[in-house]
């Protein structure tokens, strides 16, 4: 028995100092089933911040009903609020619902209280969360700040703040906002507050500071929690500080770590809390997907959608990256119509401008931006715009002026947006911007400078580990070598022609000309990279695909009654691409070599392209040419078309 007591006084003492895995060792040792509903609810708290969700669950429902049957209403519904947060933290709605419930059942009638202040604090959350009934939110905040002010629950006073603090930002009224939110968290670093009410208080204001773009703000306030959460020997809630500085690392372009923090984030969590593990995924699918890791950014993507977080705008821009243009459309088209609050579409917008470019929907891509730079006007610091949100609009401006043909335009915007994304230590944002920057100033005639910027944008892909980037810089670049088949068509002798048929005549038989080659091209899988004069130049994922469209262009051209002979030149080999969406290198240079050795009618193929591919056309014996531009001879073989 004396054991039992000196357990118990050992138990309530590390309860007391917050040596949380020193309390439940020792409440362990107890007797669970004498234990008083005091001791049973210090039991939970130690259960929880130790990772034993269900215990903790058990506990608090036994401490509730201990208080229930002792007739203490305030109490059992203290209890029952804090069952109502356990519950919805892990997706359990509906129990939730009824823990709720039950909490306004009991303190119905009763005199207020503090736990009146928790009362109305959890419907203020839920108002802004889950609702998104700002002034609801800010008028239960205020109720439950001046309760929890009454009755000295310092805990309440900090958390009312810091929710209000938020929902003011949310409303626009940032300045407001943030001093609010500064002022609870310096209550939280001061060490005057509950565990739970720091973390929470940390959380809420890091979220609203990433919110509103300021970066600066999240990262102090980032590494204020971290060093709680360093002293803290527990697991399970500290797993949303390691989501925050995942965040920070990865935007300052540590993405190892970033993704080493988030996935222990995940961990930790558990069931603790599915909308913040669910963000731990996002932002691991977010790390990846810059990575060029798709299939398991794919995966985190999943995960985090599973948990009830929308993957978007993050997963239309995977399915940019892996060309599914229309896929990545349909995504975030979607989600911007179910986003309803401003600083929500701010997220998607940017992704918006991105994927309407790349589909060719300027239209679209100016009404994102308009849309963009208002939201980012009507939240700024002071009277200036946030950093990042600065940065953001200006990168989507330059984009739009690229694809408008305004390099100048472009130049001064994507400047704009280098700069601020350098300011605030952002590498990969600055290197994307100083990418399309180096495109402005080719585009201005400026080679030197084009160069510069599109060396050190590579320079920090290839650090970063981000494969995407760093290949298209490289293409910017004119380094990118990837092995392609071309294919190049001439029309033989048309001067002649020309001079025989006339101009009309002509331009109606070059006309069924281009329409025919360029849909046999299309029908084998080609790109069609632009006409040459005569000709065509194409592109073609593998040799097969080239000869098929060779010898489909000759059969339909000898079926017409009249049309020109066409020579053709097929060659494999290493190129890049450059910033006009053109080819160059010496694969199309010796593609070009051969089709201008071909006689009329002939399809000509350097003959290391028809490995693999030899026994699906008939070949003539090879034959060595002296191409133009190339000191050695060339083995070619012909393809029997007919």
């Amino acid at each position: 028995m004396a054991h039992a007591v000196d357990s118990l006084d050992t138990a309530r003492e590390a309860a007391e100092r917050h040596a949380w895995r020193d309390a439940y060792d020792a409440y362990a040792a107890a007797v669970v089933e004498r234990l008083a509903p005091d001791d049973l609810e210090k039991f939970a708290h130690a259960a929880w911040w130790t990772g034993r969700l269900d215990q903790a669950i058990g506990l608090r429902e036994r401490s509730y009903a201990g208080f229930t049957a002792a007739g203490d209403k305030i109490r059992a519904a203290r209890l029952a609020l804090m069952l109502y947060w356990d519950e919805h933290g892990r997706g359990a709605f509906a129990v939730a619902r009824g823990w709720f419930a039950t909490a306004e059942r009991l303190l119905e009638g009763e005199p207020e209280s503090a736990v009146h202040a928790g009362l109305a604090l959890s419907r203020a959350v839920q108002a802004l969360f889950t609702a998104g009934d700002v002034p609801r939110a800010i008028d239960n905040f205020d109720r439950s700040y001046a309760l929890a002010e009454r009755f000295g629950d310092r805990d309440a006073q900090a958390l009312a703040m810091v929710g209000k603090g938020r929902a003011l930002a949310m409303s626009g009224d940032v300045e407001a906002g943030l001093a609010l939110l500064d002022e609870a968290t310096a209550a939280a670093v001061s060490g005057d507050l509950q565990p739970f009410s720091t973390g929470l208080v940390y959380c809420i204001t890091i979220g609203a500071c990433q919110d509103l773009g300021d970066y600066r703000r999240a990262a102090e306030w980032t590494e204020a929690a971290n060093r709680w959460c360093d002293r803290l020997d527990v697991s399970g809630f500290p797993g949303a500080c390691r989501i925050h500085r995942a965040e920070v690392l990865r935007l300052r372009g540590d993405w190892p770590q970033a993704e080493q923090q988030a996935i222990a984030a995940c961990e930790e969590l558990h069931d603790f809390d599915r909308r913040i593990t669910a963000g731990g995924f996002y932002e691991i699918a977010e790390i990846r997907r810059r990575r060029g890791d798709f299939a398991l950014a794919e995966e985190a993507y999943a995960k985090a959608n599973e948990l009830g977080r929308d993957p978007q705008p993050g997963l239309a821009l995977l399915r940019l990256a892996e060309g599914k243009i229309d896929a990545a459309v349909a995504g975030i088209t979607r989600a911007l119509e179910e986003l309803q609050l401003p600083l929500s579409r701010l997220r998607a917008l940017p992704a918006q401008v991105e994927i309407a470019l790349a589909a060719a929907d300027l239209k679209s891509a100016r009404s994102a931006t308009r849309e963009l730079e208002s939201i980012v006007d009507a939240y700024k610091l002071g009277t200036e715009r946030a950093p990042a949100f600065d940065a953001t609009v200006h990168f989507a401006l330059g984009r739009i002026a690229l694809a408008e043909g305004d390099a100048d335009a472009a130049g001064r915007d994507l400047r704009k947006a280098r700069d601020e994304w350098q300011r605030i230590g952002a590498p990969y944002e600055a290197a994307q911007a100083r990418a399309l920057l180096g495109v402005a100033f080719r585009r201005q005639g400026d080679e030197h400078a084009a160069t510069i910027e599109l060396e050190a944008a590579l320079s920090v892909f290839q650090r970063l580990g981000a494969r995407v980037d760093e290949e298209r810089a490289k293409e910017f670049l004119g380094r990118l070598e990837a092995r392609r088949t071309f294919l190049f068509t001439d029309i033989v002798d048309s001067t002649k022609l020309l001079a025989t048929l006339g101009d009309e005549k002509w331009k109606r038989l070059l006309a069924r000309h281009d329409e025919l080659v360029r849909e046999q091209i299309v029908a084998s899988g080609g790109e069609v990279i632009k006409t040459t004069g005569d000709g065509f130049f194409a592109s073609f994922d593998n040799a097969k695909g080239s000869l098929e469209a060779a010898v489909a262009i000759q059969r339909t051209l000898a079926a017409e009654i009249v049309a020109p002979d066409v020579r053709i030149g097929v060659h494999t080999g290493g190129a890049f691409r450059t910033d006009s969406d053109d080819y160059g290198g010496e694969g199309v240079h010796l593609a070009a070599r051969v089709g201008a050795a071909a006689r009329s009618g002939e399809i000509l193929v350097s003959l290391g392209t028809v490995d693999g591919v030899a026994s699906a056309f008939r070949l003539s014996e090879p034959r060595a040419e002296e191409l133009k531009g190339f000191d050695e001879p060339v083995e070619v073989v012909s393809v029997d078309w007919r």
